[in-house]
C-alpha cells in the first residue's frame, strides 16, 4: 500500500491540516512510512495570484519543514511528470519517508461552471487560450518523432471517447443508487441486501460488579 494525497496549490500552502499531517508524518505512532503528495498547482488557486495569497515562491515550499524533497515537473510535458512520479515512488519505497511531486500546469477553464476565468486573470486567461492542449502537443510531438501516426492517433482517441460514450448510456439506466454502490465496506454484514445500512444496535457489553471490583483491585 503507498498512500497518496492530491492537493490543489491554494490549498497546500494555505491549509493548516497540510502543515500537522507533514509533522505527523514521522511520528512512530502515526506514519505512514511516506506518502507521496501530488500538487495540481494551476498557479492562481481559486482566482488569486500567488504573490497575493502566501509569502513564499511555491505553494510546496510548506513540506520544506520535514526536508521532503520536492519535485517541480511541467505538465505539459508527460514523459517529464511520468519520470518525477517514478523518482518519487523510489524515493518513498527506499526511504519511507515523504515526498512532493507540484505539477506546474494550469487550469483551462472556470473554477467551477458560474466561474469566468477572465474577469480576475485576464492576462493569464489570454494566454491559456493560445496554449495548445497537452495531448495535442504530445500527439505532433510523437507524430514528428515517427513513434504513432495520425490514423493511429485518431484511432486511439476514437478507442477512449467511444469507452466513455457507452459509460454514459449504460448510467441512464440505472434507476436507483444505493449507498452500498458508494461504500466498499469490509464488513459485509454492515448492509442490508437493498444496500441501506442495518439498525446500529449493539449487544449488551456491561460487566457484572463482581468482576469489575476484581480489575479495579488488581489494577490498581
Amino acid at each position: 500500500v503507498m498512500s497518496i494525497l492530491l492537493h490543489g496549490d491554494a490549498a497546500f500552502a494555505g491549509q493548516g491540516i497540510v502543515y500537522e499531517t507533514f509533522h505527523l508524518s514521522d511520528l512512530p505512532s502515526y506514519t505512514t512510512h511516506g506518502t507521496v503528495h501530488v500538487v495540481v498547482n494551476n498557479q492562481i488557486g481559486f482566482t488569486t495570484d500567488p504573490r497575493m495569497a502566501r509569502s513564499s515562491p511555491y505553494p510546496t515550499d510548506v513540506a520544506r519543514v520535514v526536508n521532503a524533497p520536492i519535485f517541480h515537473v511541467n505538465a505539459d510535458d508527460p514523459e517529464a511528470v511520468v519520470y518525477v512520479c517514478n523518482v518519487a515512488a523510489e524515493w518513498r519505497s527506499t526511504f519511507h519517508k515523504d515526498v512532493v511531486v507540484d505539477l506546474v500546469c494550469y487550469r483551462r477553464n472556470g473554477h467551477n461552471e458560474m466561474d469566468e476565468p477572465m474577469f480576475t486573470q485576464p492576462l493569464m486567461y489570454k494566454q491559456i487560450r493560445k496554449q495548445k492542449p497537452v495531448l495535442q502537443k504530445y500527439a505532433e510531438l510523437l507524430i514528428s518523432q515517427g513513434v504513432v501516426n495520425q490514423p493511429e492517433y485518431e484511432e486511439e482517441i476514437a478507442k477512449y471517447d467511444k469507452i466513455c460514450e457507452e459509460a454514459h448510456a449504460r448510467s441512464k439506466d440505472e434507476k436507483i443508487l444505493h449507498i452500498k454502490h458508494w461504500l466498499d465496506s469490509p464488513w459485509p454484514g454492515f448492509f442490508t441486501l437493498d444496500g441501506q445500512p442495518r439498525s446500529m444496535t449493539c449487544p449488551s457489553t456491561g460487566l457484572n460488579e463482581e468482576d469489575l471490583t476484581h480489575i479495579g483491585q488488581v489494577a490498581s
